[in-house]
């Protein structure tokens, strides 16, 4: 098969080299990709939106299966697109089609369809602009600290957690009335706070039936004991070790089994993988998010413990038939670190060179914000690299990532030196 994978990021890289192992595979592009698709796939310029574009690529390369990385893509209907099209409608997609993507374009919808389905999640209500002033009453009927969330798509910055109730409502207002997200904070969804620790449930499903995959955690924050601003993702680890058996059973049986019969049951086309955004509160898993792709850094940490062929299970998903596939996983456990640009997650520089990778042993360099420029490697993004490893205990898998990334260097790198310091 030939294979297009769309998107830039260290996801799309971990995706690329899973899908280049695979024997079915017989040639493979990223677009735009970067410097680490590079070595093993022919990235090709062009934007994850640019259907026009994509739909050139696909017939000029005859392209069987596209995998589709980012959200933006999903949520704009490039599934739909492909489907609507005669000349495209015989190409897989890997993603879900647009009625479904609205799980992660937005969060009222998200919202509506957890209590109608009965999974369980926080409280809320959403207002607009012109609604403001019953969101200050709803904000005044809460505990603090105090949950805004920007409705539509904001590149993973569009949720505020507060402690102070009157700057809760000064943020709802610069988020309702000076449009502080533009378009995406539209309309606001306020939240009760959960209190109690994060993780990651990934569930692959070809509309009918499910598999999941491994838990992850990722560490949000830029700063070490998970302070400061929130960032895409600063490290992750798989698996959870608190999720107990009895616990992914309870997630199982609560949330994932009535997420896969509420898009059956809503008409919601869904072909990939559902990224559920969970918090456990005492012993019970209650849903954050969902998202519609895979998320990024755990891609970098679940991927690497897969042991059947991606591209085996993708094709699977597209001829629904995936209750013929049997998954296996490696029993290790898998790290990653992110190294990012000085200054991220505000304003940062581009164009470092990169040293070292030459140096790496047992472990995965995924490049993310890095390109190819005259011949070197060069950061291009506020997250640069992620560096995954094996280890029988997640201890001694981050312990190897932290030895590895000793050996690199670029101009004002940053990383946080605490993944998994809190298990």
């Amino acid at each position: 098969m030939t294979i297009l994978i769309l998107g830039s990021g260290g996801r799309e890289h971990t995706f690329a080299w899973k899908t280049a192992q695979s024997p079915l595979c017989k040639k493979l592009f990223v677009a735009p990709g970067n410097s680490g698709t590079a070595a093993i796939a022919t990235n090709v310029n062009i934007s994850v939106t640019d259907f026009e574009a994509i739909k050139a690529l696909v017939l000029k390369e005859n392209i069987d299966m596209v995998v589709v990385g980012p959200e933006d893509p999903l949520v704009q209907g490039i599934h739909d697109a492909f489907l609507n099209d005669d000349q495209l409608k015989h190409v897989d997609v890997i993603g879900p089609q647009k009625a479904a993507a609205e799980l992660e374009g937005s969060k009222e919808f998200a919202k509506e369809f957890l209590f109608r389905h009965h999974i369980p999640t926080a409280a809320y209500q959403s207002f607009d602009a012109t609604t403001v002033n019953e969101g200050y009453a709803f904000l005044e009927t809460l505990n603090p600290p105090y949950v805004l969330k920007a409705d539509g798509l904001a590149a993973g910055k569009g949720v505020l957690i507060l402690n102070d109730l009157d700057e809760a409502k000064a943020e709802l207002k610069h988020m309702l009335v000076d449009a502080k997200f533009g378009d995406a904070s539209s309309k606001v969804v306020i939240e009760e706070f959960l209190d109690g620790i994060e993780l990651s449930c990934f569930v692959l499903t070809d509309g009918k039936h499910y598999k999941i995959l491994p838990t992850a955690k990722d560490y949000k924050r830029i700063g070490e004991g998970d302070k400061g601003l929130n960032t895409g993702g600063m490290g992750a680890v798989s698996p959870v070790p608190f999720a107990t058996d009895a616990f992914l059973n309870k997630i199982e049986e609560r949330i994932v089994k009535p997420t896969i019969n509420g898009l059956q049951k809503d008409n919601l086309p869904y072909k990939g993988f559902v990224f559920i955004g969970l918090i456990k509160v005492g012993d019970d898993p209650k849903v954050i998010e969902y998202n519609v792709r895979m998320g990024d850094p755990e891609t970098e940490v679940v991927l690497p413990r897969l042991k059947t062929d991606l591209v085996k299970i993708f094709k699977a998903i597209a001829d629904e038939r995936l209750n013929e596939i049997d998954i296996e996983i490696d029993e290790r456990a898998a790290t990653t670190v992110m190294l990012v640009s000085g200054g991220y997650p505000e304003a940062y520089e581009k164009g470092k060179e990169i040293t070292g990778l030459q140096h790496i042993e047992d472990s995965i360099p995924f490049h993310a914000g890095a390109s190819l420029k005259d011949g070197k490697i060069v950061t291009s993004g506020g997250r640069v690299m992620a560096i995954t490893s094996y280890g029988d205990t997640y201890q001694e898998a981050i312990k190897k990532s932290y030895q590895n990334i000793a050996k690199l260097h670029f101009d004002k790198m940053n990383y946080r030196k605490d993944i998994g310091f809190d298990l």
